[in-house]
């Protein structure tokens, strides 16, 4: 619409200046530059608002002297405003990025970095843009704007030949869910040729080319223009490649939309399109979700909160010490991870579900629910006291059912939950030299918890698993009543290292994400071949 704004009023220029032109076309090309102007400006007014930072960075743009950094050779354009991705078309690709549901989107051209914002701004916190520029100074131009935008993290700028860019990315196996081209018009067949030949497009996922009508020109046979030249013969081998679909937008300076279709017949089933469209990764994200995790001030809770935070969930850390889960808190409120501490004695009924009226007011429901507070008291057997026992059971067999009881009723009622219990290679093995009858005994009770709830719940779209670590190595391993035990337990794993916390978060996540819908009642036993021997 800007450039048929434009034209017509040079136009009209022209026919005011010529006495022979009839008044009745002076008259109607008036009304057309009224009409057309109109509209450009209602369209303006009828999108969504440009954020404060993209504003800002507009008006920069437009008021910078690029006339004077041409001219110091610090970059090679002088008119900013035939490079700057406008207003409704900056919302335009925020909206098709939103729409697509694209993660990571790649930039060829970025110019003053309107449209990286513009777009980075629909991604997920999680997001990610690779945008390839030329120029260092048009980094330097716009990374104080991506600093100052909550969003700018999500950007990252690789300057240098495109081209060079895009081999690199290709060499390291990236693919994109959007690309967006606005560089040299003579390298669009390239760059439109090389991503696709390199699968650096995801499938179903969209390639967005601007200027493809060139105000117009690509349209006028006579053109002299090199870049409509190019243009259209950019337009027209898309049009002609059967490797793709196409439409070009007449937005702004054109806007072409273009997907990827398949080849060859092929079997185009969930395998082949992910369930529900989500690949096996897609699958295993928690985004929405609402998690806790008990015991999650130290050792293996923590470790379990930041990974269903860095899946995606919102993570109450629950803890008997208020210390130790604040700090977590802080922990994952660096990390951009939504989070509250809970401060709760799993032992206590009232503790219990306290716990989870207080997840479900902050945040409406539960849908993971972690339970991994545990205590271990080591006594020999004829040794052990009831009041050990008791202890040991309160807080490992009955706290987790109670646990499993308070956040399995708000899941029976909305049809979905996952619950996973933290029970223990000892719910297996005797280990051995040290001494706890309590200790095995609750966890083996966790066990057989989790596999008679699995039962009862799953065809009610609860799924209850367990995981059963091996000896993690954790603080509390390196005590001075423990450090001798260390090496004899070394020489039990096949293995040859005790466990990490890192090596069961995954297993987590995999328990408390839709790929794991068909599993329940299991417990996952992740102990480096220990109780193999």
């Amino acid at each position: 619409m800007e450039f048929l704004v434009e034209y017509l009023t040079r136009a009209q220029e022209i026919c005011d200046g010529m006495a022979h032109i009839p008044a009745e076309l002076k008259d109607n090309l008036g009304k057309a530059l009224e009409l057309a102007s109109g509209l450009d400006h209602y369209l303006e007014g009828m999108t969504s608002k440009e954020s404060e930072q993209l504003a800002e960075l507009n008006a920069e743009t437009v008021s910078h002297d690029w006339d004077q950094a041409y001219k110091d050779g610090k970059t090679m354009f002088c008119l900013p405003k035939e490079c700057i991705t406008g207003h409704v078309e900056g919302q335009t690709l925020k909206m098709l990025v939103r729409m697509s549901k694209a993660r990571r989107v790649l930039e060829v051209g970025m110019f003053t970095g309107y449209g990286a914002l513009s777009m980075a701004e629909g991604l997920p916190q999680d997001g990610q843009l690779v945008a390839c520029e030329l120029e260092p100074y048009l980094k330097e131009f716009s990374q104080p704007f991506f600093d100052k935008s909550p969003h700018g993290k999500k950007i990252t700028v690789k300057t240098g030949p495109a081209m060079d860019t895009l081999k690199d990315l290709a060499d390291a196996g990236e693919q994109f869910d959007m690309v967006f081209i606005d560089a040299d018009k003579n390298n669009y067949i390239n760059y439109y040729n090389f991503i696709l030949d390199n699968a650096l497009l995801r499938l179903d996922g969209v390639i967005c080319v601007d200027n493809s009508l060139f105000k117009g020109r690509v349209y006028l046979r006579e053109v002299e223009d090199e870049n409509a030249k190019a243009l259209r013969r950019f337009n027209q081998f898309v049009c002609d490649d059967p490797r793709v679909e196409q439409v070009i937008v007449p937005l702004r300076d054109g806007l072409s939309i273009i997907r990827t279709i398949p080849s060859s017949p092929i079997t185009d089933d969930v395998v082949f399109r992910g369930v529900g469209g989500a690949s096996v990764l897609g699958r295993m994200r928690l985004d929405g979700k609402v998690a806790y995790v008990t015991g999650a001030g130290q050792g293996i809770g923590r470790g379990f909160a930041h990974a269903l935070g860095e899946a995606g969930a919102k993570v109450a850390v629950v803890d008997i010490d208020e210390a130790k889960a604040k700090s977590v808190v802080e922990e994952l409120t660096l990390k951009g991870i939504r989070s509250i501490p809970i401060v709760a004695d799993i032992s206590e009924s009232e503790d219990v579900q306290r716990m989870v009226d207080t997840v479900v007011s902050t945040w409406g429901t539960i849908h993971i629910a972690c339970n991994n507070a545990g205590i271990n008291m080591n006594s020999a057997s004829e040794d052990t006291t009831l009041s050990e026992w008791d202890k040991t059971f309160n807080v490992n067999l009955r706290g987790t059912f109670m646990c499993c009881q308070a956040a399995g009723r708000v899941m029976l009622k909305q049809g979905y939950g996952k619950i996973i219990n933290t029970a223990s290679m000892a719910s297996l093995i005797v280990p051995h030299p040290q001494k706890q009858l309590s200790y095995n005994a609750s966890k083996a009770g966790v066990v057989k918890l989790t596999q008679t709830l699995g039962t009862e719940w799953i065809d009610r779209g609860v799924n209850v698993n367990c995981i059963s670590p091996g000896i993690v190595d954790t603080p509390l391993i390196h005590s001075e009543s423990l450090r001798p035990l260390v090496q004899r337990w070394l020489s039990d794993v096949p293995a040859g290292r005790l466990a990490q916390v890192t090596d069961l978060q995954a297993a987590l996540v995999y328990l408390a994400c839709d790929a794991s819908n068909y599993m329940t009642g299991h417990n996952l036993v992740i102990e480096g071949g220990q109780s193999l021997w």
